[in-house]
């Protein structure tokens, strides 16, 4: 068994979904001591259950300064810290009700930024420490729910914005983007819509969606040392979604109808 992150301290928020319980599990199974925070403590001790004992259920909402202040001053420093929690609840972006605007923004963007800035000084004191912030395609491109899909855009610069400012100090920043992720956040309109996930993959190179697997496989990489010379960088996990539009290009192409290759 690979030990990469061997006397490390990870802090996963949104530790309890269905990426985050993932993350959370392969951390720990690779020596990281992890601090799994999520708003639901059930989640939470669920996904630590999973993980074994070298992963820590921490009940934080993550909007909240001085919850955070109050984790980080009981668990001490963070080696790694993964920007995974998320919020998504308006879709249409004239009929979004204010709220849910401010909602998105803050539960995607402005938590990575309040963790951000409290796991900075301890990395800089160390001159050491990753940092891998979930974004999402939503950012590269138009996919809809607009609110959070600006959290993830600004998520993208502020992971910029850290690797330059405080490389200096051997900070590294980096963020991925996966596509459609198949996990429980579906369940709900996949019992309307059984074969939306089928649908959806008929976009997709690759013929499939992601799991949340191939989202930790990335993160994983990019917070250890392997990465140690990557910093400011957007990695697609998307099945070649980003990469073009196959469908048109389908249709548009005459030899893409008389021939396969």
């Amino acid at each position: 068994m690979t030990s990469r992150f061997h006397d490390r301290t990870v802090m996963i928020t949104g530790g309890g979904g269905g990426i985050g319980s993932e993350l959370t599990r392969r951390f720990a199974s690779e020596g990281a001591l992890v601090l799994c925070l999520d708003v639901d403590r059930e989640r939470a001790e669920r996904a630590c259950e999973t993980a074994g004992e070298r992963a820590r259920p921490v009940v934080c909402d993550v909007t909240d300064g001085d919850a955070l202040d109050r984790v980080l001053a009981d668990r001490g420093a963070v080696d790694v810290l993964v920007n995974n929690s998320l919020c998504v609840t308006g879709d249409n972006l004239v009929q979004t009700s204010d709220d849910s605007v401010r909602a998105d923004i803050e539960g995607t963007l402005t938590t990575a930024f309040l963790c951000t800035k409290r796991v900075l000084p301890g990395m800089i004191e160390r001159r050491r420490g990753a940092i891998v912030n979930v974004a999402s395609v939503n950012a590269l491109g138009y996919f809809g729910n607009e609110a959070y899909s600006a959290s993830k855009a600004g998520l993208i610069n502020l992971t910029r914005s850290v690797a330059v400012r405080y490389g200096r100090y051997g900070v590294r920043a980096n963020a991925v983007a996966p596509g459609t992720i198949a996990t429980p956040v579906w369940n709900e309109r996949l019992a309307a819509e059984p074969d939306l996930l089928d649908r959806l993959a008929r976009w997709y190179p690759l013929r499939r969606v992601g799991t949340p697997q191939d989202v930790a496989n990335a993160v994983l990489f990019l917070a250890s040392d392997d990465a140690s010379f990557t910093s400011g960088a957007c990695l697609t996990v998307d099945g070649g979604l980003t990469a073009g539009q196959g469908l048109f290009a389908e249709e548009l192409l005459v030899e893409s109808r008389t021939a396969e290759l």
